[in-house]
């Protein structure tokens, strides 16, 4: 009976470490880039991952809201910054890679294919490339509080 009670609580404790883990290693939340000039907030879309710009540094032009001028698409180069839904379809590829989304920039009006890989509950490796992943630009993301 001893063993079988300890085998218990060794589960528990395991299921509740491993719980705890996949909660520690998901993007889902706010995160602000290395310049600190804006923050993003990942969220589920679906079965997948979705990001906007939730807050900018500095979110007026001339007394305005920024607008999306870059935005090869003139009828798109109207909408605010703000707001702005930039990162889409990240699925799940590992327990802490969410690959196969694309991000867009509002500085360049381009958008790339993506991945982010939380390398921990505060940091997060994000990288726009163009083709295969191994040229690109990475950023690394800290979750805001």
């Amino acid at each position: 009976m001893k063993n079988l009670l300890l085998v218990l609580v060794l589960f528990l404790a395991v299921s509740k470490l491993a719980i705890a883990q996949t909660a520690d290693n998901t993007p889902v939340g706010t995160w602000t880039n290395e310049d600190k000039e804006a923050r993003f907030e990942i969220y589920k879309c679906g079965s997948k991952l979705c990001g906007k710009i939730v807050w900018l540094k500095e979110p007026l032009r001339d007394g305005k809201p920024k607008l999306d001028r870059s935005n090869p698409d003139k009828n798109l180069q109207n909408r605010p910054i703000l707001g702005l839904i930039f990162m889409q379809n990240f699925e799940s590829d590992s327990d802490n890679k969410w690959d196969n989304g694309t991000i867009y920039d509002p500085k360049s009006g381009k958008t790339y294919s993506c991945y982010m890989k939380v390398l921990s509950k505060d940091q997060m490796e994000v990288k726009g490339y163009i083709g295969i992943s191994l040229i690109g630009r990475t950023q690394n993301w800290v979750r805001v509080k």
